[in-house]
């Protein structure tokens, strides 16, 4: 099965104008600018099958949305190759558009003194959707999203979330069959995240779309996505199942349990990291986790044990920590 996104060492370089401080400096750059090259994306290659929903992940100025931005066709690449359903991105053929989305948890879309059905029937326009399908499409994402009683509402009168649910629904009226959302949840609180995050889900099984998702809170990743690409400086670092990031890049587990006796000296079990009451939670390498494990059974009196794998955030931390080491 041919891939729904594929793209091969692609770059985008920026030459950037830069000078010292101070009078004379900025005298002298009138007549002898001088540039650097800033490497947002820098050859990267990946490809996505149909249907998947795959987390793109990095820190701020990683170059993940300047990648969904030449994927949708908004930049040209200064080298590599681009594939989207089969299309050049850049070319921007009408037949392509059709069938993408971009949505950006952080630009709005929908008219602001306006209310949301008025620029929904815009975007029937603009795409030329018969009014049936239009009409059954919208009334089925209004109901998904619980926006019924918001739709007559002028965009500027909507809360955060309520205005990123609407944008959300105005970006996926024409049903596209390839969704990049760049920071959807952005700024939402953890009800309205979730509600969000249930919908891309529903969307993603009832139409079978492929999803590119970037975003900083990782309650989303794990919720929506087995498969990760995390880049750094605009170069792939890692990309695989969400289960082998955790498994290559977490040198330690957490074991919890409850302890009778307080007073117990467990610096030899591993470091501890937390006390509530008579729970404790240990940090422990994971290759000693098993031996650690029976060690506590069998020499203290414990209730309640876990095992559980690192925080998904503190293995990112450790990706990109691992690389800033290398470099």
């Amino acid at each position: 099965m041919p891939s729904v996104v594929s793209i091969a060492g692609l770059s985008k370089h920026y030459q950037v104008p830069e000078r010292d401080a101070g009078l004379k400096a900025a005298v002298k750059g009138l007549f002898n600018r001088t540039f650097k090259t800033v490497k947002a994306v820098d050859g990267i290659s990946f490809d996505i099958q149909p249907g998947e929903v795959v987390g793109f992940l990095g820190p701020n100025g990683a170059g993940k949305t300047t990648t969904l931005k030449m994927l949708s066709g908004l930049l040209y690449p200064t080298a590599g190759k681009a594939s989207v359903l089969g299309y050049e991105p850049s070319r921007r053929d009408h037949d392509f558009l059709r069938q993408i989305t971009l949505v950006m948890g952080n630009r709005n879309q929908l008219a602001w003194d306006l209310p949301a059905v008025d620029s929904f029937d815009l975007h029937r326009a603009v795409y030329s959707l018969p009014m049936s399908e239009f009409q059954r499409t919208k009334d089925e994402f209004v109901e998904l999203l619980d926006l019924k009683d918001l739709m007559q509402k002028p965009i500027r009168n909507l809360s955060l979330g309520e205005r990123m649910k609407m944008e959300i629904v105005g970006a996926l009226l024409h049903k596209p069959k390839v969704l990049f959302l760049d920071e959807p949840t952005l700024g939402l609180d953890v009800v309205m995240q979730k509600r969000i995050r249930s919908f891309i889900a529903e969307y993603n099984q009832r139409y079978g779309a492929t999803v590119l998702l970037t975003s900083h809170y990782m309650a989303d990743v794990e919720a929506l996505c087995k498969r990760v690409i995390v880049i750094h400086h605009g170069q792939l670092l890692f990309d695989g199942e969400l289960s082998a990031l955790v498994e290559k890049f977490s040198a330690f587990k957490t074991v919890g349990f409850t302890l009778e006796d307080h007073t117990i000296d467990l610096s030899e079990y591993g470091e501890v990291i937390s006390t509530d009451g008579a729970r404790v939670v240990m940090r422990v390498p994971r290759e000693k986790t098993s031996a650690v494990t029976t060690r506590l059974l069998n020499d203290l009196s414990v209730d309640d044990l876990t095992v559980e794998a690192a925080p998904i955030e503190d293995v990112i931390e450790s990706v990109f920590a691992t690389k800033s080491e290398e470099g």
